[in-house]
């Protein structure tokens, strides 16, 4: 019987400067998750946490529940709760009247000049993405959006197809509180909004695309047979211009 091979120079190398796995440092993971839940507009997933903050999922679940735990023993304004696959922070319960008043007094408050241009970017893009707003405004827009939707000028409309973003339009109060029927009567682009000639150009495209989505519309009925002439009692040279 043959002995056994013993391993060779590198393979004792590699045993002997092998280093136990390292214990995960979890002091960081309390605030670093309170500093994206604060900043996060959706509630976030386990999953989600557990990528950004590279450890396990079981490690972020732990440390929420101690979170959890901690807001409630020391008494906070607010807690954390998992609601719709995903955990946020909410105002507790018995502040509920106190947060109302705030919210109903701020609706009277006027609009500050970051809100009314974000306001007039959706309202000529609609549906429109945050990241899309945010690209025309060459800012980032969260507080704003956060706003307007507790106005209830604006609300999330559906969801883009392709990047699976929430989408934002104007809402029947937006409308009223313009003087508006209808979005149809939105007046032509302010001079003074931001980056005028590229909001325009988004609006050109978007014209263009409905346009080349929508049916061709079949034409009039008219005296001659063919496809050029005009309807009957229409001059030729004008017939073009009728819609």
């Amino acid at each position: 019987m043959t002995a056994p091979d013993e391993p060779g120079v590198e393979q004792q190398e590699t045993l002997v400067d092998a280093e136990p796995p390292r214990e995960l440092d979890r002091s960081h993971l309390g605030p670093s998750l309170e500093a994206l839940l604060l900043v996060a507009d959706e509630p976030l997933t386990e999953t989600t946490l557990a990528q950004l903050l590279e450890v396990p999922i079981d490690v972020v679940r732990e440390e929420l529940d101690a979170l959890v735990e901690f807001y409630t023993e020391t008494g906070r304004g607010f807690e954390l709760r998992a609601l719709a696959g995903g955990w946020r922070f909410y105002t507790r319960e018995e502040h509920a009247d106190l947060v109302s008043r705030y919210v109903l007094e701020g609706q009277t408050a006027k609009l500050s000049q970051a809100a009314l241009e974000t306001l007039a970017v959706i309202a000529y893009l609609q549906p429109v993405s945050r990241a899309r707003v945010s690209g025309v405004r060459g800012v980032n827009v969260d507080g704003v959006i956060r706003t307007l939707l507790t106005r209830e000028l604006i609300t999330e409309v559906g969801v883009d197809e392709h990047s699976g973003a929430t989408l934002f339009g104007t809402t029947p109060e937006f409308c009223e509180r313009m003087g508006l029927s209808s979005l149809d009567e939105l007046p032509p682009l302010a001079p003074n909004l931001p980056d005028v000639t590229e909001l325009e150009a988004e609006l050109s495209q978007l014209t263009l695309v409905r346009d080349e989505s929508a049916p061709a519309p079949e034409p009039s009925p008219g005296t001659g047979d063919g496809p050029d002439e005009a309807p009957a009692g229409v001059p030729s040279d004008v017939s073009g211009s009728v819609r």
